[in-house]
């Protein structure tokens, strides 16, 4: 099992980062919000998750241990693979996400793409005696700010990944961006406004 990776990194896309590890490079795949933690040519850690299959070897990255624990929690419900589970944490952060399954919130799990009522439902049933403490106060999204250039092309190509059209992208971004103050939030909070918005489209 390979637990953490640190080292240079390499290259960023939309949905995975390269980080050189002992002069191997390394495919991890992350969500929008990691990866834009992350700086090309700039040292990092990511908490790690291998998920091996018959045909393949993938590597999930997280920022902290917490969200990879998270991932691999999920997983353990009844039709979550590892795909489901990295866009659960796409779209939410570890503390809403555990509020969510404790009390039953069948509304804020079923933003995730992929996720539907009986989905949520399943969540809710499988994992509400597994999910730990929850945090009554704090949350995952409250840290950093991000440039008013970089952010744009940040979260269109996070939706891009999660698959959604350029052109889908592109409205999201412009309508999050319409409804921003001066003071513009983390990446992963722009991310999962555009995600929402482009939900309730659906």
């Amino acid at each position: 099992m390979i637990a953490s990776v640190r080292g240079r990194v390499a290259a960023v896309s939309a949905d995975r980062a390269v980080v050189e590890v002992g002069g191997v490079g390394l495919a991890v795949h992350c969500t929008p919000g990691t990866l834009a933690g992350l700086r090309v040519g700039e040292q990092a850690r990511l908490a790690t998750s291998l998920v091996v299959r018959e045909d393949s070897l993938t590597l999930y990255g997280f920022a902290d241990d917490d969200e990879k624990h998270l991932f691999e929690l999920l997983q353990t419900a009844s039709g979550v693979g590892p795909r489901l589970a990295q866009a659960v944490l796409a779209v939410h952060g570890p503390d809403t996400v555990r509020k969510a399954i404790a009390n039953g919130d069948l509304t804020t799990l079923t933003r995730v793409p992929g996720i539907g009522k009986k989905g949520a439902e399943r969540l809710v049933l499988e994992l509400r005696d597994k999910i730990g403490p929850v945090a009554l106060t704090g949350s995952a999204d409250a840290s950093g700010s991000v440039s008013p250039t970089a952010w744009p092309e940040q979260v269109r190509q996070g939706l891009i990944g999660l698959g959604w059209t350029a052109s889908q992208a592109d409205q999201a971004v412009a309508t999050v961006a319409e409804s921003l103050d001066d003071e513009i939030p983390p990446v992963q909070v722009l991310l999962r406004q555009a995600i929402r918005l482009l939900g309730r489209a659906r």
